[in-house]
């Protein structure tokens, strides 16, 4: 699960998002230098949304290579990280990464185990009717987690609920994770997913008793996991969470995508803290080539150059 030697890895999710923050990227050649300047600063994994989700395969592949090959070119190690597709069909919704694979760019799997609601506040502050059902159900947990398996994939484990990391111990139970595989703990902030006001949000709490919570679901497996936390619709680095992560061995992401604080940081400069807090509590952070042994990713394979 690592250990306070252990490097921690950092992980930077940019946005696509400029109503969350003014500082995002607005275009495709913005959100390269932002990635490239945070790989620069100590980030060795990058997640990206498109601005646009409900994109066939093939043109959801074309967008995230124009972002991932510069990426790439900069360090090979670099690990690109998209998010899952839209669509009525398994082969819709994770298509991409498995184009995106066989064009060498990606080496994890993005697998989401598990469903939450995502909801704003109305006037009064109770939830709004619309909200959002965000869910994968096990027929697509199995098909994602089993072919990014058959690729070589090491498999990304968003959990946004206790339920979702239960159900990622019972297939590491039975045996079907990859080498490389992790979990990451989405804590709920304040504004939640949307980002659209405060008090409608999801799962734990970023505290320490959540993190303890979490982190027991693993002990009581014995599950040696590597675990990232991150905390969505709020500030990780304003939170007891975060320096409590990197003493007990776990890893960071940071990144406007989930960031709503006070004032307007950039992208660099959440990695930049991040990476402070790090030498503050005295372990190194990761390059992406220590990146890929802390998590067990398995060789490249020859071809995996990008195309």
């Amino acid at each position: 699960m690592g250990t306070t030697e252990t490097p921690v890895v950092i992980e930077v999710a940019l946005t696509t998002r400029p109503d969350r923050n003014p500082t995002t990227g607005r275009t495709p050649a913005e959100v390269v230098e932002q990635g490239l300047a945070c790989i620069d600063a100590g980030a060795s994994i990058v997640h990206c949304h498109l601005p646009d989700l409900n994109l066939s395969a093939a043109e959801a592949t074309r967008q995230y290579l124009e972002l991932f090959i510069p990426w790439l070119e900069r360090d090979p190690d670099v690990l690109c990280l998209p998010t899952n597709g839209f669509g009525d069909t398994l082969e819709q919704r994770f298509g991409h990464q498995w184009a995106l694979d066989d064009a060498g760019a990606l080496r994890l799997a993005f697998v989401d185990p598990g469903a939450t609601i995502f909801g704003s506040p109305g006037p009064d502050g109770a939830p709004e009717p619309d909200g959002y059902l965000y869910s994968f159900n096990y027929d697509a947990m199995s098909y994602a987690i089993d072919e990014g398996a058959a690729r070589g994939m090491g498999l990304h484990f968003a959990c946004f609920e206790p339920g979702w990391l239960r159900n990622v111990l019972a297939y590491w139970r039975a045996g079907r994770l990859s080498p490389g595989s992790f979990v990451k703990f989405y804590f709920g902030g304040d504004h939640g997913v949307l980002a659209r006001g405060a008090g409608v949000t999801f799962g734990l709490p970023p505290t320490l008793t959540g993190l303890a919570a979490l982190r027991e679901l693993l002990a009581l497996d014995d599950c040696p996991l590597p675990w990232f936390s991150a905390v969505v619709g709020g500030d990780l680095l304003a939170t007891p969470v975060a320096r409590a992560t990197v003493e007990q061995g776990g890893h960071l992401r940071v990144g406007l995508e989930d960031h709503i604080g006070d004032g307007h940081p950039t992208n660099l400069e959440l990695v930049e803290d991040a990476v402070r807090l790090c030498e503050t509590v005295g372990r190194p952070v990761a390059t992406p080539a220590q990146t890929i042994e802390v998590l067990g990713l398995p060789a490249r394979r020859p071809e995996g150059a990008p195309q």
